[in-house]
């Protein structure tokens, strides 16, 4: 088995940097912990050349650069870049193992068909993790700890040739294998400088010696590495995120590193040919608490405006009530809807264009006021519901139009035209339109009335014994058109709203 190690050295200030990278030309240092007690982890190349190392407290940092700009270790901006780093080796090998902090295993089986070596595939790895925004360094070999101790020299990437494991560790000091003190402390007793010194001792005397411990230290030693690889499985949804160095109170600074985050979410999701249908927000509030909100899409989007522009409307709509001293983002993935395309005529829209303007209207108009019409189980003309919309399947073969079989078709008239009626015992027996601004255009039903068939009651439930609101009738005028009015119950006043042709 081959594997390939990814690290990012230095993880925590690769994972800041990768939120702020404006910082990296700066003197700028990554401390743990709080106030005057924190200690440092990481600094840039400026900061180090200055003196500064790790296990500095703050005001020895100061006091040795005072221009130092110090910046606390950024839990959700550390997570984040763990799940890029994963995607970006998953676009090199379907199996992955996620190592803990900035380090991954790659399982480079059946790789040699798309690579000339395994060179150019450490190559790629490492450009893989660079379009993330991480700096990182590659290891290749036939066990966990010979890659990872590969990947951690300066000349990436390293390769170590199968079976070369215990010969490319043996002139490697013992503190590479990162022993525990207890026994690290016994092996400085015995002499022992080399991993190669210690792969010589006689493998049945290490346990009775040095315990289980010492005898699984032993068989690292001598290239033979124990640990199964255990790939993962992908996530439900891509989460990028970070921690704030002070809270903010209005929505305008906040937004501005939202755009960064979103931005960097949705390239890994066109990595990925995905687009999101769900955004989930979770806002750290100072002094304590949390304010988690979840934004549906109609359609699966890459847009960052879009995103972006949903997340103001939402927060305008209902502030957090806090200031805001963190924040993530979590996209649930799904495919991107496609494209009709066409030889003849005009290109029709882009599905992701048609969902970002689907998707600011339902932010605009709120939820229930934007969809695609569909008739509902009842007789009234004006009677519709609104469901999601959703673009028609593509029919599987052209079919024929269908031929007309001559029935009578109705010209709806929006809105009802007013009319003057004379009724008697029997129905309608004369018809007027008012004639007004709003009628101009519309067609003249006055005249007398030949037939009259009614009253209809369209509605339903008029049976219930609760009335109706409207009385419908079929009217045959005498010299004009057959048409179909209907009485207002409630006011008395009679329209017409369709012409039968």
């Amino acid at each position: 088995m081959r594997l390939a190690c990814l690290t990012v050295p230095m993880f925590p200030l690769a994972a800041r940097l990768r939120s702020e990278p404006d910082l990296a030309g700066t003197a700028a240092a990554v401390f743990a912990g709080n106030g005057h007690a924190a200690r440092l982890v990481a600094a840039t190349r400026p900061a180090r050349t200055a003196g500064l190392c790790p296990g500095m407290t703050l005001p020895q940092a100061r006091a040795v650069l005072p221009k130092l700009v110090a910046r606390g270790r950024d839990e959700a901006g550390e997570r984040a870049a763990s799940e890029a780093l994963l995607d970006a080796a998953e676009r090199i090998s379907p199996r992955v193992e996620d190592g803990g902090e900035g380090v991954v295993y790659i399982d480079l089986d059946g790789l040699h068909r798309h690579f000339p070596d395994e060179k150019e595939l450490g190559r790629a790895l490492i450009a893989a993790a660079k379009r993330e925004g991480l700096s990182a360094r590659c290891g290749i070999a036939g066990s966990k700890l010979a890659a990872h101790v590969a990947a951690s020299l300066p000349d990436s990437p390293v390769v170590v040739p199968a079976g070369g494991e215990a010969p490319f560790l043996a002139p490697l000091p013992l503190a590479r294998l990162a022993p525990e003190v207890d026994l690290a402390g016994t092996l400085t007793r015995w002499g022992l400088a080399t991993v190669g010194d210690f792969a010589k001792l006689p493998a049945s005397e290490i346990a009775g010696r040095l315990g289980e411990a010492g005898r699984a230290l032993h068989d690292v030693a001598r290239g033979l590495d124990p640990r199964p690889f255990l790939p993962r499985r992908p996530p439900p949804g891509f989460t990028e995120g970070m921690s704030l160095e002070w809270p903010l109170v209005t929505l305008e600074p906040f937004l501005g590193m939202a755009e960064a985050a979103l931005e960097r979410l949705v390239r890994r999701l066109r990595d990925h040919a995905s687009g999101c249908v769900r955004l989930d927000v979770e806002l750290s509030l100072d002094p304590d608490g949390q304010d988690a909100r979840s934004l549906s899409l109609p359609a699966p989007t890459r847009d960052v405006r879009t995103l972006l522009s949903l997340v103001r409307l939402n927060l305008e709509s209902k502030p957090p009530g806090a200031p805001v001293s963190g924040f993530s983002f979590t996209a649930h993935p799904d495919a991107p809807r496609p494209g009709q395309l066409t030889l003849f005529g005009p290109a029709e829209i882009s599905p992701d264009r048609l969902a970002t303007a689907l998707a600011k209207l339902f932010a605009l108009l709120g939820e229930g006021r934007v969809g695609s019409p569909r008739a509902v189980d009842g007789h009234r003309p004006e009677r519709f519901a609104l469901v999601p919309w959703a673009p028609p399947p593509a029919p599987p073969e052209r079919r024929p139009p269908r031929e007309g079989r001559g029935l009578l078709a109705v010209r709806v008239l929006r809105p009802p035209l007013p009319l003057e009626v004379l009724v008697e015992e029997n129905g309608p027996v004369s018809l007027r339109t008012l004639v007004s601004e709003k009628t101009k255009g519309t067609p003249d039903l006055s005249g007398a009335v030949r037939v009259a068939s009614g009253p209809w009651h369209l509605e339903e439930g008029w049976w219930t014994g609760e009335g109706v609101a409207r009385d419908y009738w079929d009217v045959e005028l005498s010299a004009g058109p057959l048409c179909r009015i209907f009485r207002d119950t409630a006011s008395g006043d009679w329209f017409a709203d369709g012409v039968y042709d």
